[in-house]
C-alpha cells in the first residue's frame, strides 16, 4: 500500500524510479541517452524551479522568498496586522485576502468576533487588500478558486496552506512570517530536501481523498520521514484523479509535518482552472527528464482500503475493516495513549461504543478545507440518497467550503438528497474542525472529515471534566457510517449508484460580497477597533544574562499547539494578546500562567527601575549562588523569565499564540530535544524567544528549577552553537549544555531585540 525508500532515487522521464546506487547514474544515462550528476539532477524537480524563481538571494542553499499573495483568517489577521502598524505598515504591498472562516458565528464575547470582522474590512480599504465576510468560503477554498495559480507561490497564515494540487507552492506559518512579507522583506530558510510521491494505480470505488491522506500520514508521521521536506507528487497514479481527489490528499500534507507540497499539472488541472474562470493562472509542470529526489513514497493507489485516524492524532491509523474485526483490541491501545496524551486528568474508556460486537458512533461532520469540497458532498449525497441517518443519538452535519460549492449542490440535487436524510446542511465555517461549532456531548466519539483530531480538538474542556474523540475519515465511509444509522461502515460497502456531476461556479456571490480593492489604498479610511483588539504589551531586549524559572515540564512524546494554547473559545481572545495569555498550557499544564506571572514580576521590576530581589524575595538566596560563581551578573546585566521544557513541542496548527502567549507572560526559551516544525520553531525566534535544544537522554533540571544561562547575548551575538548553562540548587550551581541550532542573522537579531516588533519598530 506504502512503501517509503531507504535513501534517494533519479525520477525518469516521469514515470520511472531509478533507485539511487553505486550505479544508478549509469542506469539513468542508458534511459535518457545523457549524463547527469546528482546535484544536476536535484534541480530538475518542480520544486526547484518554483523557489528558484521566488528567490532573492542569489544562492540556491541559503533562500530568502518573495511570496506572491498572501491570506489570513479572522483569528490571525487582527495580530498580523497589528503588528506590522506597529513596525510601520503603510499598504500591503502584495494580494493579501483576510477571510473570516472561524469566528463566523459571532456567539462568543459579545461583540468582539464582528469587531475583528470589521477590523479586517477597514484594513483592507485602509492597505489595500481583499476581505471575504463570514460564511462565503473557508479561507483555503477561497485560495483554491480564487488565488493559486501555476508556478506561484502563496503564504498564509494557517497551517493547511496547501495549494500544491493546483501548481501553487504554499506554506502555512505563524503571522510574523507574514509580517516580514508586509514590509517587504524575505522567508528564509536553508534549500529543503524534496521527497517524491509516486502514485500508481487508481482508488477503488468508495475510497476517496482522505483515506489516501491517512494511509501516508500513518507511514511517515512518526519516523519523520518528510519533516520540513517538500512533497512532490509524481507519477502515472497522478492523471485518474480528480482536481477534487487531489486537493483532498494535498490538504492533509500538513499532518506529515513536511514544509510544502506540489503536484505535477495537467489537463485536470487546466480545466480547474477554466471553470474558475482563470484559465491563464494554469501553468504545465513537470519534473525534468531525470531528476533526483531525497526520498520516494510509493503510494499504492489500487490497494489503498476506507481508512480510520483513531484518537487522538492523524497518524494513529488502521483500515476500517481493522477496526471492525478487533474493536477491542485497538480500543485498548487508543486508551493507552490516551493516558499519556490526557495525563489521567479524566477517566477515558471506548469500550461503551462496542455494541453488539459492532463499533458505533455519535455523530460525524463533513466540514472544512478538507471535506468540504463538492465531490466530497456530491459523493455522500449518493449514499446518502433515500437513507435515513435515524432518529437516535447520532447526528450528521455538513459544510460546504464555499457558497459556490454550497449553491452548485442545491441546482444539482445533492443537497435535498443529504437534507432528506436527516442530516443538517450548514454554511462555510472551520469551527467544527477547531471546536468552536458541533462540540459532540461528553465522552460521544465523533468522526469527522476535517483535518486534525487532537485531544479536546472537538471543543471539549479538559479543565471541566469533560472529554470527547474524534476520529479522522473521508466524507465516503462517513456518508456510509450515516446511513448505517452509527454503525461504523466503510464505503466500499455501498452498492448503490454512484454519479459522476459537473461542477459550475459561479462567481457572481464573491462579485456581490466580496470586498476587493484591487490593490487601492485609502490612507483616510478609519481602522475599526473594537473594545477585544489590544496593542502587543512593550517587550525588552535580550539580557546580557537570563535567570529562567522552569514554568512547565511536559513528557508527552508530542506536545501540540493546542495543548500549548487551547483552540475552540479560546480563538475570541486572539486579538487580545494579555486575555489570550490567560489560557496558555491551560489543559496540560493548569499551573503555568500563575507561575510564568510570578517570576515575570522581577523582569517588570527591571523594566521599571526597581531592585527585583525586593519584588521576588526568594530570588535573594538564588542570586547569591550565581553571583558566588559570576559575579558580573547583577544590576543591569540580567534578564528574568520563565521556560518550559518539553520533547518534541509544536506539532500542529501554525498558531503564533503558541508562542506569544508564553512571551507576553515572560518567557524567554523554550527547550525541546526537537521542535516537531519549522512554523513553532521560527514563531519563538520572532517573539524574541530563544529555541534551545538539549541533547537526548539529559535533563539535569526539573519543574519550578531555576536555570542560569550567562554570557546569552553574546553567545546569539556570535551566533554560538553550544551554550554554558547552569541548574541553581541548594546552594550549588550545577553545570549542563543547551544547544541553538542555526540561526540566519536577521533571526539572530531578532532575538537580541526582544521580538520582530522591536527588529522593525520605526
Amino acid at each position: 500500500m506504502i512503501h517509503l525508500s531507504d535513501g534517494g532515487a533519479y525520477l525518469v522521464g516521469g514515470n520511472r524510479i531509478v533507485e539511487d546506487s553505486p550505479r544508478a547514474l549509469e542506469v539513468v544515462r542508458s534511459l535518457t541517452g545523457k549524463s547527469v550528476t546528482k546535484e544536476d539532477a536535484a534541480r530538475q524537480t518542480i520544486s526547484y524551479g518554483i523557489l528558484e524563481a521566488h528567490n532573492t538571494s542569489g544562492n540556491m542553499e541559503k533562500l530568502k522568498i518573495r511570496f506572491d499573495k498572501l491570506t489570513s483568517h479572522d483569528i490571525t489577521f487582527v495580530g498580523i496586522i497589528q503588528t506590522a502598524r506597529a513596525s510601520g505598515l503603510e499598504k500591503f504591498p502584495i494580494p493579501y485576502v483576510l477571510t473570516n472562516c472561524h469566528n463566523s458565528l459571532c456567539a462568543v464575547g459579545g461583540t468582539i468576533n464582528e469587531d475583528d470582522h470589521m477590523f479586517g474590512l477597514s484594513c483592507a480599504r485602509k492597505y489595500g487588500g481583499v476581505y471575504v465576510p463570514p460564511h462565503q468560503a473557508v479561507i483555503h477554498q477561497y485560495a483554491r478558486e480564487m488565488l493559486a495559480g501555476g508556478g506561484r507561490m502563496i503564504l498564509g497564515s494557517d497551517s493547511h496552506t496547501r495549494y500544491g494540487a493546483l501548481g501553487t507552492m504554499a506554506m502555512g506559518e505563524g503571522g510574523p512570517e507574514l509580517v516580514k512579507q508586509l514590509l517587504s522583506q524575505t522567508y528564509d530558510i536553508n534549500m529543503p530536501e524534496v521527497v517524491a510521491v509516486y502514485l500508481s494505480g487508481e482508488p477503488r470505488p468508495g475510497v476517496g481523498p482522505q483515506d489516501v491522506a491517512l494511509a501516508i500520514i500513518g507511514a511517515v508521521f512518526d519516523c519523520g520521514y518528510v519533516n520540513n521536506k517538500v512533497m512532490e507528487f509524481v507519477g502515472p497514479g497522478v492523471k485518474g484523479l480528480s482536481a477534487d481527489f487531489r486537493i483532498g490528499i494535498d490538504v492533509m500534507t500538513t499532518e506529515t509535518t513536511c514544509l510544502s507540497s506540489i503536484w505535477v499539472t495537467d489537463d485536470t488541472i487546466r480545466e480547474f482552472y477554466e471553470i474558475h474562470g482563470r484559465g491563464d493562472e494554469y501553468a504545465r509542470l513537470a519534473p525534468g527528464e531525470a531528476a533526483y529526489y531525497s526520498g520516494v513514497i510509493r503510494v499504492a493507489l489500487d490497494e489503498i482500503e476506507p481508512m480510520i485516524a483513531m484518537p487522538f492524532h492523524p497518524s494513529n491509523t488502521y483500515t476500517i475493516d481493522e477496526v471492525r474485526a478487533n474493536p477491542l483490541d485497538v480500543i485498548a491501545d487508543v486508551e493507552k495513549r490516551a493516558q499519556v496524551s490526557l495525563g489521567g486528568a479524566v477517566e477515558y474508556s471506548l469500550k461503551d461504543k462496542v455494541r453488539d460486537g459492532r463499533f458505533c458512533v455519535d455523530q460525524g461532520i463533513i466540514a472544512g478545507c478538507a471535506g468540504g469540497g463538492f465531490e466530497n458532498i456530491c459523493a455522500a449525497a449518493d449514499i446518502l440518497r433515500g437513507a435515513s441517518i435515524g432518529a437516535d443519538a447520532f447526528s450528521l452535519s455538513v459544510y460546504p467550503a464555499s457558497m459556490p460549492i454550497y449553491m452548485e449542490l442545491i441546482k444539482n440535487g445533492c443537497a435535498a438528497a443529504i437534507m432528506a436524510s436527516g442530516a443538517v446542511l450548514k454554511t462555510a465555517f472551520c469551527g467544527p474542525c477547531f471546536g468552536a461549532g458541533d462540540t459532540p456531548a461528553n465522552h460521544a466519539f465523533s468522526i469527522r472529515h476535517s483535518t486534525r483530531n487532537f485531544p479536546n480538538r472537538e471543543g471539549s474542556k479538559l479543565q471541566s471534566g469533560q472529554i470527547a474523540s474524534v476520529a479522522l475519515m473521508d466524507a465516503r465511509s462517513i456518508a456510509a457510517t450515516a446511513a448505517n444509522k452509527g454503525v461504523l461502515t466503510p464505503a466500499t460497502e455501498f452498492t448503490g449508484t454512484r454519479n459522476r456531476y459537473r461542477y459550475y461556479f459561479d462567481s457572481t456571490i464573491y462579485e456581490n460580497r466580496v470586498f476587493d480593492s484591487h490593490g487601492q489604498v485609502d490612507p483616510s479610511a478609519e481602522i475599526h477597533l473594537g473594545p477585544n483588539i489590544k496593542d502587543w504589551p512593550q517587550m525588552t531586549e535580550l539580557a546580557e544574562n537570563l535567570l529562567l524559572q522552569v514554568a512547565a515540564e511536559i513528557h508527552d512524546p508530542v506536545t501540540t499547539t493546542d495543548e500549548l494554547i487551547p483552540s475552540g473559545e479560546t480563538s475570541s481572545y486572539r486579538s487580545n494578546p494579555l486575555g489570550l495569555a490567560e489560557f496558555t498550557l491551560s489543559r496540560r499544564v493548569p499551573e503555568y500562567v500563575g507561575r510564568a506571572k510570578e517570576i515575570q514580576r522581577a523582569q517588570k521590576a527591571v523594566m521599571e527601575g526597581r531592585c527585583p530581589l525586593e519584588e521576588l524575595p526568594q530570588l535573594k538566596e538564588v542570586m547569591e549562588s550565581v553571583q558566588a560563581q559570576f559575579p558580573q551578573a547583577g544590576e543591569g546585566t540580567m534578564g528574568f523569565g520563565s521556560v518550559i521544557f518539553a520533547v518534541k513541542p509544536g506539532d500542529g496548527s501554525a498558531r503564533e499564540q503558541a508562542a506569544s502567549c508564553q512571551k507576553v507572560l515572560g518567557g524567554w526559551a523554550n527547550i525541546a530535544h526537537e521542535y516537531a516544525t519549522k512554523r513553532y520553531r521560527s514563531n519563538l525566534i520572532n517573539w524574541g524567544m530563544l529555541p534551545f535544544l538539549i541533547d537526548r537522554g539529559q535533563l539535569p533540571f526539573g519543574e519550578m528549577d531555576y536555570l542560569f544561562i550567562p554570557g546569552i547575548r553574546k553567545a546569539v551575538e556570535e551566533a554560538a552553537v553550544d551554550i554554558a548553562a547552569y541548574v541553581v540548587k541548594d546552594g550549588a550551581l550545577l553545570p549542563f549544555t543547551l544547544h541553538l541550532s542555526e540561526m540566519t542573522q536577521e533571526e539572530r537579531e531578532i532575538i537580541l531585540k526582544g521580538c520582530l516588533i522591536n527588529y522593525n519598530r520605526v
